[in-house]
């Protein structure tokens, strides 16, 4: 352990915000997971739904992505914070390849480019579907799980799930505004059934290209927006008819464009990214 100040920055997907730390000289993040908790208190810390690092890969224009959610657990993978940390990349001046960079998550490579207008595009990669790739003991291993009855405290919900390298349980809902999400949003995370927990999408479909979402998010509870949600969500949308492969996904914080593309199986989800403010962290860490 040893005293040092670091540098942060905040930044927020469409209200999804995060802490964002330059971490390449070291091989693991600054900060331990409790101490991501004590950032991320909204009361008395810099308050956000996680902490994400930014770490080199070990070869030069090599990068890696991990994330702490505000509970200290580790996602694979998080949307909103993988655009914020292209931007925060963006204003470190770190060269792209084409406007894109490339970087590594636990739900492997990600591509994401740098838009003119100033958005950002990440190539989520294709749905995983099968109940051992969420998982999920909703089905057999080999079998994927749409429209399947999910019973919460007496009540039956019909649920699809979805991997976006993550988890996820989506319902369709004929009011996302009306369901109690705090008292319902746990139940679903914390479902035997989801033996590594699961986001949980409500979702209410506006027409066949615009939907409505309120999310749960594993490890962060109710979130302004989740970019592999609404991802999540027009895959699950699809196999269920309800909705078209390019679709509008409006979230409380704004709207993220999705697109499930049929000749590479790809996901791509288009969105904004802004910094909020800088500062400094100065704490006992550990640097490795």
């Amino acid at each position: 352990m040893t005293s040092q100040t670091i540098a942060f920055s905040k930044y927020h997907g469409l209200g999804n915000d995060f802490i964002l730390i330059d971490n390449c000289s070291s091989k693991e993040p600054y900060l331990s997971p409790q101490l991501a908790i004590k950032y991320c208190d909204r009361h008395f810390g810099i308050g956000a739904d996680g902490v994400i690092f930014l770490l080199s890969d070990g070869a030069q224009d090599s990068y890696r992505m991990r994330i702490y959610n505000s509970d200290g657990s580790e996602p694979e993978m998080c949307g909103n914070g993988i655009r914020c940390l292209a931007k925060f990349m963006q204003d470190l001046e770190i060269p792209t390849i084409e406007n894109q960079y490339f970087l590594q998550t636990g739900a492997g490579l990600m591509v994401v480019k740098l838009n003119a207008d100033g958005q950002v595009t990440v190539d989520m990669g294709e749905p995983r579907l099968l109940a051992q790739e969420i998982p999920t003991t909703l089905a057999d291993r080999d079998q994927k799980v749409i429209n399947q009855p999910l019973e919460i405290d007496g009540q039956i919900w019909n649920v699809t799930t979805v991997s976006m390298g993550n988890p996820h349980c989506i319902t369709f809902v004929a009011d996302a505004d009306r369901i109690p999400l705090a008292e319902l949003g746990i139940k679903f995370e914390h479902h035997p059934v989801f033996p590594k927990r699961t986001n949980t999408e409500f979702i209410e479909v506006v027409s066949s290209s615009y939907i409505k979402m309120r999310v749960w998010e594993r490890g962060a509870g109710a979130t302004l927006a989740c970019g592999t949600g609404a991802c999540a969500s027009v895959v699950a949308g699809v196999l269920n008819g309800k909705c078209d492969r390019v679709c509008t996904v409006n979230l409380p914080g704004g709207d993220l464009q999705i697109h499930w593309d049929t000749t590479t199986n790809h996901i791509f989800m288009t969105g904004t990214a802004e910094r909020v403010f800088t500062g400094t962290i100065s704490e006992q860490l550990s640097v490795s």
